[in-house]
Formats: C-alpha cells, sequence, structure tokens
C-alpha cells in the first residue's frame, strides 16, 4: 500500500522522507545515537547519514510490501522529525500486528508518542482491518509503559529475556489492544 498521511493537529504523521524537500537522515542519526534510544531498541545500528538513508528506504518498501505502516512523527510547522511510530509485522489476513515506536530527544515529554501512536491504531483497527495489535516493552522503560497504557494497551504477561542496549537481559511486557 502507497504510505498515508495522518494530520493530528499539534502533530503531522507522514513517510520518513530523505529527497530535496525534506531530509529526515540527520535526525533519524540523532535519534539512534541517544543513549536512551540505544537502551530500548537495540535492534538498530544507526551510525551514518548513510544508515539513516538506507533505513528511510528501507520503511518505504515495508509500506509497499503490507509489511509495515510506518510513520514519521513530525511537527506541524516545521517539519522537524520528532520521533517515529508504525505498526510492523503486518498480518492483514489474520487482522494482527505490533505496535512500535521512539522518539528523538527533542520530542521527549511532549505526549507525542502515544499521541501518534493512537493515531495509527485508530488507522489500523479502521482502515486495515485489525483486530489484535501487540505492544512489547522491556520491564524498566516506565516511559515505553506509559505510551502503552495511554492508548488502551492491556498487560497480557512477560515473555522471554531479550537483551537491552547495554548488553543485560530483561524480560519484555507483552500488551494487547484489541479493536471491540
Amino acid at each position: 500500500m502507497e504510505p498515508v498521511e495522518i494530520n493530528l493537529g499539534v502533530y503531522y504523521l507522514r513517510a520518513l522522507r530523505a529527497d530535496d524537500r525534506v531530509d529526515d537522515r540527520r535526525a533519524v542519526l540523532e535519534g539512534f545515537a541517544d543513549p536512551d534510544t540505544r537502551q530500548w531498541v537495540p535492534g538498530y545500528r544507526i551510525d551514518t547519514l548513510s544508515d539513516a538513508g538506507a533505513y528511510i528506504v528501507r520503511r518505504a518498501r515495508e509500506w509497499i510490501r503490507d509489511e509495515r505502516c510506518s510513520w514519521a512523527v513530525a511537527d506541524p510547522f516545521t517539519g522537524e522529525l520528532l520521533g517515529e511510530v508504525g505498526l510492523k509485522d503486518l498480518d492483514l489476513t489474520a487482522g494482527t500486528a505490533e505496535a512500535a515506536c521512539w522518539t528523538h530527544p527533542a520530542g521527549r515529554g511532549r505526549g507525542a508518542a502515544s499521541r501518534a501512536l493512537a493515531a495509527a491504531l485508530r488507522f489500523g483497527f479502521g482502515a486495515l482491518g485489525l483486530e489484535r495489535v501487540l505492544y512489547k516493552h522491556f520491564e524498566s522503560n516506565k516511559a515505553s509503559a506509559r505510551v502503552a497504557e495511554k492508548c488502551g494497551f492491556a498487560p497480557t504477561g512477560v515473555i522471554e529475556q531479550a537483551l537491552l542496549g547495554d548488553g543485560t537481559e530483561e524480560g519484555l511486557v507483552v500488551r494487547a489492544a484489541t479493536s471491540a
């Protein structure tokens, strides 16, 4: 599917971009260089503008392949990238996905993640016909737990241990939201 834009007034959700009008590469690089992002989102290493460009290209490809809907959370006036939200591991036949989000240091503490993720969920349940969306976060990630709670995700349990960015292990809390 083609990327969908969502205007929330206070935030604008759009595709990540690296073109002659909007270039999110530097903000993506800054976001993933941040120690908190590295700790809580350990699966990504973005160390150069080229890595950030490849990340943006991958997100565009995932939209087209119906694998993931991913939005840049942007300031509606400046276009500044404040983070990213998405629905990954899309299974449109089964009606399931997993929520994902990260916030640029400049976007933290402003409600960007919870407002943007709530909009992504409305899109997923309404436009895509999803029935269940999971949200996973490390047990000690209180900010992520607050985002999940604000978006209506109910805890379902703790699954296997996973590696944090510092190499230590911690349990992942699983939460679920349903269309009902």
